[in-house]
């Protein structure tokens, strides 16, 4: 049974703290919908309505170009271990980049990650929960520590470099604001 709920409760957040994985779906007005897993140490829930979480470099930039054309998001976890459960988030993001003043202030809510390109802010207009009794039931065993290695390996040059050819538009061919 779907229920529907204006912001996240303690029983919500303490679920979040769980998840290793979640995703984040966005569209613009045209073109493709992405959806991306996130992990890592990258989330925050910052009160029952708001949330946010760090974005590291990666093979592409859709989130932020859809956010800036069409602001909506939805963020998913689904336990994979225990109790079943789906829990969906939909709201706006507000996107800090390096560049931005509050993006010291927003960084130290997070570890120190090599790559870290943008901070995505959740403002939380509802919360839906449902069973997950089809979700299958798998083991955590660790975090994958390939993107941190190939960021931190890389020159600051060579990773804004990487980011300036692969970061700063969408597949759709729209700006995602990481160049401005």
């Amino acid at each position: 049974m779907s229920e529907f709920y204006p912001e996240l409760n303690p029983t919500l957040m303490d679920f979040i703290s769980q998840q290793k994985v979640f995703f984040v779906a966005t569209a613009g007005t045209e073109g493709r919908v992405n959806l991306s897993p996130k992990g890592m140490d990258s989330l925050r829930v910052l009160s029952p309505n708001k949330l946010s979480w760090l974005n590291l470099t990666g093979s592409g930039n859709e989130t932020a170009a859809h956010i800036l054309e069409k602001n909506r998001i939805t963020l998913m976890f689904c336990s994979f271990e225990g109790k079943p459960l789906i829990l969906r988030i939909y709201g706006k993001a507000t996107v800090f980049h390096p560049r931005d003043e509050e993006w010291e202030e927003q960084l130290k809510l997070f570890p120190e990650f090599p790559g870290s390109r943008q901070i995505f802010r959740v403002d939380i207009e509802s919360v839906q929960t449902s069973c997950g009794y089809g979700v299958p039931l798998f083991n955590y065993v660790e975090d994958r520590q390939s993107l941190v290695k190939w960021a931190g390996g890389m020159k600051p040059d060579k990773l804004k470099e990487y980011q300036t050819k692969n970061n700063t538009i969408s597949i759709d061919g729209q700006p995602t604001g990481l160049s401005d």
